[in-house]
């Protein structure tokens, strides 16, 4: 299985898929090129000795569906809002060794490991030429702890890189700059090539997909097992083929055809597959078309989405200004063993074929909940009205018609309160970019402005984006409309979206409105964008310059001006639209290598304060007991005598609902990211402690602080707890006395009282984000089991990491189906079988003297997950590795 390939004067050996293929029955072309690279994997890690064997590679090339993969990634990618946490539990785990006597040193990155600092920046200065500066030193004012504790780390593990604030958002850096497709590696005394895999502690990380990379963002829980050079145990995973046809036709754009391809995914049920582009459409779309397909990954439920490598691959390889020698090792290697991809028509054997025709894609937004509900812009506006006065129960908003008042010169519900270009999704995308500038241009040479209401923003995710525009002499038209850059960062579509300006949030909070924000970004649950916002919508770059001159969302642009221009002419959204050729005109300005070599060979914006950075040094970090943004984790702590399982079935003989919650929860919901309310459980805990509001911070620059992430599990302000369906926020009720309190206030009491928590859910628990914060909260509010109709990928491998039971329940069952309301008393039993051979738990309900009994189905989909359960989660699993002197090894069903 072992070849060889000359290049440049080197012999690099390569493991060949085509004859490992041929060894298992399979001939190479029926195999999807996702599944090649997986095998690719599995054969080189044989070759040089790592624990695999024959039955691994015949699992996958037989498709059994019970497979557990045992792969080795090439290197792992984080952005600091999870890096951070996983570096601190690496920390954390080497304190603990220490004072077991183990060896700290062997508590190391293995794989190279990329953290890019880009979810921080908040968007506190806008709409002028110094709000980048601003906003840069506000980030490092707020954030040096972190940022310090994160230089400490860059010393004590030895194949960390940091990129510093300002360099940009970590997928697009990752794109343009960081992936090598083809990796070149020294193993065992020679070289090896073998395909770039990489995965990212962000759920967007399928991104670089679009280039050829396979990647797919897990929990931080993972990504700190892989980067200890842990083997990732992967179930082997269905491949749906995805047939594009058909081109996008203007005045449609690509993040059209991302929001159409999202749509249908979704519909398809793609949950937890990966997907797999080919057809005709493929020699047509860039990599940068592409990338915001593939981006969107999360959003239509898929692991990834993977576009095989191919000359677009190359040419954009180019066009960013990579190492020739190296695309040349791309192509040879790709080319060498069944990797590149010469016939987008080709047809391997999928598990189920989706056919999508790019040429239905229109103008569109999604919103104003979630990316996969897209309309046609012409229905924005009478879907925005139907859903003002229908209940929110029924997904409506159930306010009452609010008419403009002169004192705040508000249009009443639907304005526009924030506009905002950001997001990895679309500014790596300089089509898109380049049109947003050209219907600025058009809007101001028209004499059109934005209304003083609406907060704009521009946030690149990368510096490669103001050069072009600059280059192209747009730059100029787009501050005028006040999208001045703020900074390169995950802004707005994370939310960090900053404050609202105060009679704009007056105004929202007094009168009850409902305002609208509209970002060119990939996510918009409830209470992300900004916690005043309810409607949020996603759309195409030069959509958003278009509502932020309209200033509502509740507008027909068919009909209806966008605005009155100089002297008061009326001025139509067909009038400032750009042409094809125009865009195409300018595009060259953005493919230049020399500008990427440019940006990505200088240092970034923020690089000389964080060299300015005074750290510690070290093996152990110094933890700071005063500290409330970098508090030693819980997670290694009360090692000894263990009986994980045991315990979990004993807890479990009697539980209450913490809370129970309708489909598609988000782990937004459960442990949201923007700013922290004073007058939730984590605000009163950061006063308490003698810390300003303004000194709050995000959840994000508080996810160092278990004591604050805790509180804020399940605290989302949008969130709804079927337990009170008529309230929004983390609140529930305790049972058996019923009373109201907060989420986090009934957790602690169930906890004094010697009762577990559960929570129940309804399809798709967990969807959106890979954050692990949303399982770690989970586990330290004492909830011992999730129980759901079905869960999103991601959040379900974490609540295994950190010994939360994932239980579903059976097909055509949920908890309102079966007629539960949440103030019953559960048991369960035969969880110990359960966890050891997958068999069903028996579950009885009581309530008020009637008995309701069924089973649910343990969602643990490996051995591996088994004995992660059996372990008490990851962390626990990899102390015991580390130093097996803190606890107890654990069987399963001790």
């Amino acid at each position: 299985m072992q070849q060889e390939l000359h290049w440049m004067g080197r012999t690099i050996r390569y493991a060949d898929v085509a004859e490992a293929a041929l060894a298992g029955g399979r001939s190479i072309d029926s195999l999807p090129y996702v599944h090649r690279i997986l095998l690719e994997n599995l054969c080189r890690s044989r070759l040089v000795g790592r624990p695999v064997d024959e039955g691994d590679i015949a699992a996958l090339l037989r498709k059994v569906d019970t497979a557990e993969l045992p792969l080795y990634v090439s290197r792992v990618i984080l952005p600091d809002s999870s890096g951070l946490p996983a570096l601190q539990d690496l920390a954390a785990l080497r304190s603990a060794v220490d004072r077991v006597g183990g060896d700290v040193a062997a508590v190391d990155a293995l794989v190279p490991v990329d953290l890019v600092v880009d979810h921080s920046l908040q968007v506190d200065f806008w709409g002028d030429a110094k709000a980048e500066q601003r906003n840069l030193v506000r980030e490092l004012e707020r954030n040096a702890e972190r940022y310090r504790f994160l230089k400490w780390a860059q010393q004590a593990f030895r194949r960390l890189r940091i990129h510093p604030p300002g360099t940009g958002i970590i997928h697009q850096v990752n794109i343009e700059s960081i992936a090598p497709v083809v990796v070149l590696e020294t193993l065992q005394g020679e070289d090896w090539a073998f395909p770039d895999f990489v995965i990212g502690g962000d759920s967007h990380t399928p991104m670089v997909g679009g280039l050829g990379v396979l990647g797919w963002g897990v929990g931080g829980i993972d990504a700190e097992a892989a980067l200890l050079g842990q083997a990732y145990i992967f179930p082997r995973p269905q491949v749906v083929g995805v047939r594009l046809s058909g081109r996008i036709r203007p005045p449609a754009m690509t993040t059209d055809a991302a929001l159409l391809v999202t749509q249908k995914l979704r519909d398809a049920g793609v949950t937890g597959c990966m997907v797999e582009y080919f057809g005709p459409a493929i020699p047509h779309l860039t990599v940068a078309e592409r990338a915001t397909i593939a981006n969107m990954a999360p959003e239509y439920g898929a692991t990834c989405g993977f576009f095989p490598v191919d000359d677009q691959s190359l040419a954009y390889l180019r066009q960013t200004g990579r190492d020739e020698a190296r695309i040349g090792l791309v192509e040879a290697y790709c080319k060498a063993n069944h990797l590149w991809r010469a016939d987008a028509g080709e047809c391997p054997d999928y598990d189920r074929i989706v056919d999508i025709d790019l040429a239905e894609a229109e103008p569109s937004l999604a919103g104003p909940r979630r990316p996969q509900d897209r309309m046609p812009l012409a229905r924005v506006a009478e879907d925005f009205r139907d859903k003002l006065a229908l209940p929110m129960s029924d997904g409506g908003f159930g306010v009452e018609a609010a008419e403009p008042d002169p004192a705040d010169a508000l249009p009443g519900h639907g304005f526009v309160a924030l506009a905002a270009i950001t997001s990895c999704t679309n500014t790596s995308n300089p089509a898109v970019m380049m049109a947003a500038g050209l219907v600025a241009r058009r809007a101001v040479e028209r004499g059109l402005t934005v209304p003083a209401w609406v907060k704009t923003s521009m946030a690149p995710g990368s510096r490669v984006v103001t050069r072009y525009l600059e280059k192209a002499g747009l730059l100029p038209f787009l501050e005028t409309l006040g999208f001045d850059i703020i900074g390169y960062g995950c802004t707005t579509c994370g939310g960090k979206s900053g404050p609202l300006p105060e009679n704009v949030a007056h105004a929202i909070e007094q009168r009850g409105l409902v305002a609208a924000a509209v970002l060119s970004g990939n996510r918009n649950f409830e209470g992300r964008i900004h916690k005043l916002i309810r409607a949020n919508y996603i759309g195409a770059p030069p959509l958003v310059v278009l509502y932020a001159l309209a200033g509502r969302i509740d507008i027909d642009f068919d009909r209806e001006p966008v605005g009155y221009g100089t002297a008061g002419a009326p001025v139509h959204a067909r009038d400032l639209w750009p042409t094809q050729e125009e865009i195409e005109a300018l595009l060259p300005q953005a493919r230049d290598p020399d500008l990427f070599s440019a940006v990505y060979g200088r240092e970034a914006a923020g690089a000389a304060a964080w060299e300015a950075l005074d750290a510690p040094d070290g093996q152990l970090f110094p933890w700071d007991r005063q500290s409330h943004y970098l508090v030693e984790p819980p997670f290694f702590s009360d090692a000894a005598g263990r009986e994980p399982v045991a315990d979990l079935a004993r807890g479990l003989a009697q539980a209450r609902v913490l809370a129970a919650f309708g489909d598609s929860l988000t782990t937004d919901h459960i442990s949201p990211s923007g700013e922290i309310p004073i007058d939730t459980p984590a605000g009163r805990y950061l006063a308490d402690a003698g810390i300003a509001q303004k000194d709050f911070n995000t959840y994000v620059g508080r996810r160092g602080n278990f004591e604050v992430m805790t509180r804020a599990t399940f605290a989302n302000i949008r969130i709804k707890n079927a337990l009170l369906p008529d309230v929004e926020g983390g609140f529930t009720r305790h049972f058996p006395d019923g009373g109201t309190m907060t989420i986090f206030d009934a957790a602690r009491r169930y906890r004094q009282e010697g009762v577990a928590a559960i929570v129940l859910g309804g399809k798709d628990y967990g969807t959106g984000s890979s954050r692990d914060w949303a399982a770690k909260g989970t586990a330290l509010l004492g909830i011992r089991a999730v129980l759901a109709e079905s869960f999103e990928r991601i959040h379900r491998a974490n609540l295994v990491g950190m010994g939360v039971l994932p239980l579903a329940f059976r097909p055509g069952e949920g908890w309102r189906q079966l007629g539960l309301t949440g103030s019953e008393l559960f048991s369960f039993s035969g969880i110990e079988q359960a966890v050891r051979d997958g068999t069903p738990v028996r579950v009885v309900a009581e309530r008020d003297g009637e008995v309701i009994t069924f089973e649910a189905m343990p969602q643990l989909l490996t051995e591996a997950e088994r004995v992660l359960i059996a372990s008490g989660g990851i962390l626990m699993h990899v102390l015991d590795e580390f130093a097996p002197a803190a606890g107890d090894s654990n069987g399963i069903g001790k």
